[in-house]
C-alpha cells in the first residue's frame, strides 16, 4: 500500500481538499479519512501501489487548484487596497487578479511540488513559493502605486477590462438567459443558475471567446458586463429564457 497525509491548519482549505478528493475516488481503491489534531486537520490517504500514480496526479490537481484559490484570495485580501467602488465592480476585479496568468502560478507551484509520504501545505506555500507571492505581489504594488488613479470608473474599468481582456480562454462560447430571479448559464449543453455576483464571477473565470447573452431589458448587470467584455458579448433584448423556450 503507498500511504500519504496532507495536513493544513486552514479548515477550508482541508474541507474542499477532502470533498473534491472523495468524489473523484469514489470509483478506485483508496482509503480516505480526515481528522483533527492540535488544530491541524489531517488527511489521509492509502492505496495500492498499482494506483499511486493515479492518486498523486489527482492530489497535485487539487493541490494547484486551492493554492490559486484559497492562498491566492488571503493574499489579495491582506495586500490589496483598492479604492471604493461597486460591490460587484470590487468582487470582479479581484476575480480577474485571481485569473490572471494563472498557467505561470500552475507551473511555479507544479515544479516545486513534490508528494512523498507527507505535505505540510502551509509551510509547502510559506517555505517553497516565494517566487508565486513575489509574482502576485508585483500584481498587487501595480494596482496599489495606482489606487488613486482607479478611483475614476473610466480609469478602474480600463484596468479591468485589461485584466479580462489577458485570461486565459476556457470556453469558446455560453449562452446566458435572463430568469425571474437571476441568470442560467449553458455551456457544454448544461444549465445553471446563478444570481448577478455569481454570474459575473463565473463568466471571468470561464473567460469564454464568445457570450450570448439574452434578457428582457438592459439592466446593470447586462451594462457591466458589456464594459468589461465588449466585443465578446452579443446581448439579444426581449429575449428571456422563458420566452425562448416557450
Amino acid at each position: 500500500m503507498w500511504e500519504f497525509c496532507l495536513t493544513t491548519c486552514k479548515l477550508d482549505v482541508a474541507r474542499f481538499i477532502f470533498q473534491s478528493m472523495k468524489e473523484e475516488l469514489c470509483s478506485y481503491q483508496t482509503v480516505l479519512t480526515c481528522y483533527e489534531r492540535y488544530g491541524s486537520f489531517n488527511i489521509m490517504f492509502a492505496c495500492p501501489m498499482e494506483e499511486q500514480t493515479r492518486l498523486t496526479n489527482i492530489l497535485e490537481k487539487n493541490i494547484i487548484k486551492v493554492i490559486c484559490s484559497y492562498y491566492k484570495e488571503g493574499f489579495l485580501k491582506e495586500n490589496l487596497c483598492l479604492p471604493s467602488h461597486e460591490k460587484i465592480s470590487l468582487m470582479a476585479f479581484k476575480k480577474a487578479l485571481m485569473n490572471f496568468d494563472r498557467e505561470t502560478d500552475l507551473y511555479i507551484i507544479s515544479k516545486n511540488l513534490e508528494l512523498k509520504s507527507t505535505l505540510n501545505l502551509d509551510s509547502f506555500y510559506d517555505f517553497k513559493l516565494k517566487a508565486l507571492r513575489d509574482k502576485w505581489g508585483e500584481l498587487v504594488l501595480l494596482a496599489n502605486e495606482n489606487s488613486d488613479y482607479l478611483i475614476g470608473d473610466d480609469a478602474f474599468y480600463d484596468l479591468l477590462k485589461f485584466l479580462v481582456d489577458n485570461l486565459e480562454i476556457k470556453e469558446n462560447e455560453i449562452s446566458v438567459f435572463e430568469k425571474e430571479n437571476g441568470y442560467s448559464i449553458m455551456a457544454d449543453e448544461c444549465f445553471e443558475s446563478l444570481n448577478n455576483e455569481a454570474l459575473v464571477s463565473t463568466l471571468i473565470e470561464l473567460s469564454p471567446k464568445k457570450i450570448n447573452f439574452y434578457c428582457d431589458k438592459e439592466n446593470s448587470t447586462v451594462s457591466f458586463l458589456t464594459k468589461i467584455f465588449s466585443e465578446r458579448i452579443n446581448v439579444s433584448y426581449n429575449k428571456s429564457m422563458e420566452k425562448i423556450f416557450s
